[in-house]
């Protein structure tokens, strides 16, 4: 049987990595010498690879980053802003997101927090995981639609399914009673079965009084702060330390 209709019937079947390695493998001087099996074995391979690639590609674009470049790889450990490598190394097994639990960054403004979320979350994405991203601003405008629109509950729904939920700028801004009883409504469903990484600017001692009306805010607390990990950034600005930055060029 010839190579070419094997080569159109795995496209046929969606095996375009196993299609790709055996299009390879023509080319390839001494392939012969390889067995059935090992051969075999590389077109496997080379599927579940690109299988493998391409839902990560799919869950990085669900998951709708502020930082979709933001790879751990390119963590800055040298600009003394307090980030613990080692704790940092732990947290990218992502063990935390396996145990449900929870992860806040607090730093001030330019010392990288926002993107140290989105590089969390793109590790998990490696791993398997689903990640969705939103500022709080834009959290509480889209409930905001959804009470209206009678996409509440569907909306609730789908966040509770989603492994890693980035709370970006949480407590930067006075919130109503309803985006009060929101947050808690999705903390809610989330404690104990998903984890929840929160940012801000402000430290979490300060949280509380942020939130506002003291019932709501013991249990937002409750099921945000005390089964979370913390990284505390200090220091200046790195937009300042390395001067003026291009659009797509950002603190790490």
């Amino acid at each position: 049987m010839l190579h070419h209709p094997t080569i159109d019937k795995l496209h046929a079947m969606h095996l375009l990595g196993m299609a790709a390695a055996l299009a390879e493998q023509q080319s390839q001087d001494g392939i012969d010498r390889l067995g059935f099996e090992e051969r075999l074995g590389l077109l496997v391979e080379r599927e579940a690879s690109e299988r493998e690639s391409r839902q990560t590609a799919s869950r990085l674009r669900r998951a709708k980053l502020k930082f979709a470049d933001a790879s751990p790889e390119d963590i800055d450990y040298r600009t003394n802003r307090g980030l613990d490598r080692t704790l940092t190394a732990r947290l990218l097994t992502c063990e935390w997101v396996r145990e449900k639990q929870n992860l806040i960054l607090v730093a001030p403004t330019g010392l990288g927090k926002s993107w140290l979320a989105c590089a969390f979350a793109l590790q998990a994405c490696r791993q398997g995981f689903t990640a969705c991203y939103l500022r709080m601003p834009k959290l509480n405008e889209e409930l905001a639609i959804a009470h209206g629109s009678g996409r509440y509950a569907r909306l609730l729904a789908q966040w509770a399914k989603t492994d890693i939920m980035i709370l970006d700028d949480l407590a930067m801004a006075p919130l109503t009673d309803s985006a009060r009883r929101d947050l808690l409504e999705i903390l809610d469903d989330r404690h104990g079965y998903r984890s929840t990484l929160a940012t801000s600017q402000i430290p979490v001692d300060l949280w509380h009084g942020a939130i506002g009306e003291p019932t709501v805010a013991d249990a937002i607390l409750d099921r945000l702060v005390h089964n979370a990990h913390r990284i505390t950034l200090e220091g200046e600005s790195l937009r300042k330390t390395r001067g003026s930055l291009t659009a797509n060029s950002q603190t790490k």
